[in-house]
Formats: C-alpha cells, sequence, structure tokens
C-alpha cells in the first residue's frame, strides 16, 4: 500500500522517497509509504483552500455536516477489524486495545462533535446608547494537524472532528511508523460523503511536518508529539503567518497515593486491566497518559512497593502477539523505541533499584474526597485522575500545563479552538 490521500482521493505521490514498515512483533516488511515532499503539501493545501473558499462544506448547516459525520463513525465502526489490523502490523498495538478501545472511541469522538454542529452560539448584549452588540465564532479556513505514530487514529479524529464540524477544511499527517489506519480512512471519508478537498491525508516524516507548520496558506495547525519539536512547530507557525497553533506534547504522568485510599483500587491503577487505558503499562507504555511517576506515602510504602512488584511480574502474562485477542501488552513500536527505553532502563539503574524486567524478552470503601481535590488544586497538570489514571473523555478539555502543551483538544474548548470570535456592533 503506498499512496497519498489528497483532495478525497488516494493519488500516487511525486516524491521519490519512501519509507518502509516492519512489523515490530516479527520483523516482517508491512508496506512502504511515500514521504510527501513540498509538492504533495502544496497540492493538499490547494485542494483545502478551494473546498473551504468555493465548496459547499463551509457553506452546509449543521445539520448537513453532522449527518456525513455520523456517516463517517457508522464506517469507521463497519471497518473496525481493518483499521485495527493496520495498527497491528504497523506498530504492534494489541488488538484487544485498538480493536476493543480505541476503534470504538475515534467512532464516538466523530459523532461527539457531529452534535455540536448545530449548537455553535455567540452572545449578544443588552441594547445601549442605541448599539446592538453581539459576537459570532466563525472558523479559521484551512486547518493542519501532525499526529503521533501511537495513537494515530485517535488523535486524527481529536483535530479533524471539530476542525470540520466547525466548517473548516483540513491537512493531517500522520506518522510515516503507522501510516496504513489513517489511509483506510482516507478511503471512509469519500464513502461519508465529504465533498472534494475537504480532508487531505499526507503520509511523511519530520520534514513534511515542517512544511505544513511553514506554509503560508494554512491558518491553524496542532500538533501532537514530543516537545522539541512542538517548539519547531511554533517557532515555524510564528516565522511564516503567525498560524494559530494547539500543542500536545509529552507528558511525565505522575501518581500520588497516599495512606487514606483504597489499597486494591490505587494498586489496580497502577498497572492495567483489559481495556483500562490507565497505569504504566497503557500501550506498552507508549503514551502521553500512561503514568511514569509513583509518589506513596512513606507508612505505606514498602507494603504498596511489594504488592505493585507482585503485580508487574503477573502482568508478564499480558505480553505475546499483538494480533492475539489475548494480549495486552505488545511490542515497543520499532528499533529505535527499543533502543530508547532500554537507554532510560540503564540510566535509572544508577541511582534506583531495578525491581521487575528490565530486559528485552521475545469501588467499595470511605474514600476522603475533600482530600482528593484540595491536593488536585495544587498540582500544576491539566488532566488530573482520582482512584484511577486519566483516561481521556470526549466531554472533558484534555492537554497539559507547562512544557507539555498549549490550548486544549477535546469537550467544547476543543471545537472553539477551531473557532475565532467576532465582535459587531450595530448603531441602530
Amino acid at each position: 500500500m503506498e499512496g497519498t490521500g489528497e483532495g478525497r482521493r488516494l493519488i500516487e505521490g511525486s516524491s521519490s522517497e519512501k519509507y518502509s514498515v516492519y512489523n515490530p512483533a516479527t520483523d516482517e516488511l508491512v508496506g512502504e509509504v511515500n514521504l510527501a515532499g513540498a509538492a504533495e503539501v502544496d497540492a493538499a493545501v490547494a485542494a483545502a483552500r478551494e473546498a473551504y473558499e468555493h465548496g459547499p462544506w463551509s457553506k452546509f448547516n449543521g445539520a448537513q455536516r453532522a449527518k456525513i459525520m455520523h456517516k463517517l463513525a457508522d464506517l469507521i465502526e463497519e471497518n473496525g477489524a481493518e483499521i485495527t489490523k493496520a495498527e497491528v502490523t504497523a506498530m504492534g498495538q494489541p488488538t484487544a486495545i485498538m480493536g476493543g478501545w480505541i476503534v470504538p472511541a475515534v467512532a464516538a469522538t466523530w459523532r461527539y462533535y457531529a452534535g455540536w454542529t448545530d449548537k455553535i452560539e455567540g452572545q449578544t448584549f443588552p441594547l445601549e446608547d442605541g448599539t446592538f452588540r453581539m459576537t459570532q465564532y466563525e472558523p479559521y479556513g484551512v486547518c493542519a494537524g501532525i499526529g503521533p505514530w501511537n495513537v494515530t487514529t485517535m488523535t486524527m479524529a481529536w483535530k479533524m472532528a471539530p476542525a470540520l464540524a466547525a466548517g473548516n477544511t483540513f491537512v493531517f499527517k500522520g506518522s510515516e511508523k503507522s501510516p496504513f489506519s489513517i489511509l483506510i480512512i482516507a478511503r471512509l471519508f469519500k464513502e461519508a460523503g465529504f465533498p472534494p478537498g475537504v480532508v487531505n491525508i499526507l503520509t511523511g516524516a519530520g520534514t513534511t511536518g515542517a512544511l505544513l507548520a511553514a506554509h503560508m496558506d494554512i491558518d491553524k495547525i496542532s500538533f501532537t508529539g514530543s516537545g522539541p519539536s512542538g517548539k519547531k512547530v511554533v517557532d515555524a507557525a510564528n516565522k511564516s503567518n503567525m498560524k494559530r497553533v494547539t500543542l500536545e506534547l509529552g507528558g511525565k504522568s505522575p501518581s500520588l497515593v497516599f495512606d487514606d485510599a483504597d489499597f486494591d483500587t490505587a494498586i489496580t491503577a497502577q498497572v492495567m486491566t483489559p481495556l483500562n487505558s490507565q497505569g504504566f503499562l497503557f500501550n506498552s507504555g507508549q503514551a502521553c497518559i500512561a503514568t511514569s511517576r509513583l509518589f506513596v506515602q512513606a507508612n505505606i510504602a514498602d507494603k504498596f512497593i511489594a504488592t505493585l512488584k507482585a503485580h508487574f511480574e503477573g502482568a508478564a502474562g499480558m505480553m505475546g502477539d499483538p494480533s492475539d485477542a489475548n494480549t495486552m501488552l505488545g511490542p515497543l513500536a520499532d528499533a529505535k523505541q527499543l533502543e530508547r527505553v532500554l537507554s532510560y532502563i540503564e540510566a535509572g539503574k544508577s541511582e534506583a533499584k531495578l525491581l521487575v524486567g528490565g530486559e528485552r524478552k521475545g469501588d467499595k470503601g470511605a474514600f476522603n474526597l475533600s482530600r482528593a481535590l484540595r491536593v488536585s488544586s495544587k498540582i500544576k497538570a491539566g488532566t488530573i485522575g482520582i482512584n484511577s489514571g486519566y483516561a481521556p473523555d470526549n466531554f472533558l478539555p484534555f492537554g497539559g500545563y507547562k512544557q507539555s502543551g498549549t490550548g486544549r483538544e477535546l469537550g467544547k474548548e476543543g471545537l472553539l479552538a477551531y473557532m475565532q470570535s467576532k465582535s459587531i456592533r450595530i448603531k441602530l
């Protein structure tokens, strides 16, 4: 499979540069994709601009856009097995996670924002001095998104669904490491009835993303990835046309366990249960929401750590072939990611004791909620989970503080991120 989805068509890219994708579980070649260059990026942006300025999408009423978005959600579910297989073979995402949780979540995000299409409203203000005042929200125009390799289809939905609901057109670049699932969905956009040029999907590496960030005819860009890359996106956006930017960057998510916590619940929250997106082990730790640090109150620390060690040792039983429905822990995405993780383990050994692993391998109880809320208000973080890790929710804004990003995705804030307000004064 190779190509680039542009203007609602799957076309052969003109770039001679290709990227080979290997199954991380077997090291077998899965396929090749074109790495989009300047010509493909310009063509995709031009198609999006033409569709926004002269096509019907931005002129559709909310019900018309919602109907097409609901149809896409249906098609994603109907083609869930094919989408799942593409992610399993490209980056080792376990079938149980991809098919059981991510595909349904992607469809739900499209449905959630389809529900917003007829609820976008401004404000009116009391008549004073013979002047009527009002605000209204308008789409930016041509928006772009750059997604990561770990949950490509989900982040694509987080960016595209609110943007399209607001009436924008879109250019999306997924990761070269997990390209096939989004090319399948590119086909579904056409089947759902999106007009030509509204959706444009590119495959490419960091150089492709840099072209999008610096493009003079893109009005808004959203990036999910590392902090250093996010800073480059902001710099390119500012130096080009000062396009608006949303960043969802890496997290360093801590888990805090106090001595009044329900012990078993606190233990479970650190590991992972079937179809649970929480804890250290979700997606083999390859997620910004995966827990990466643990702080336990001193008087329960020894017991807690000993129990947690046993649970992590038991988690080895969840490891295996990602295509097996019983596997919850698949391989790391590629050799580069494996080397990176092993280097972190070696660095940790210099200052801490390794308790489990470290080498390569083929609601009952009384709770003090006021304490949890008091601590939550003091933590400088964009998302917090109480009695569990944090799992993204379509209704709640998602994003970080400090260098974990700017702006928000999901929720109403995720919709407004793709719109700009206009103030109007009418002298009567």
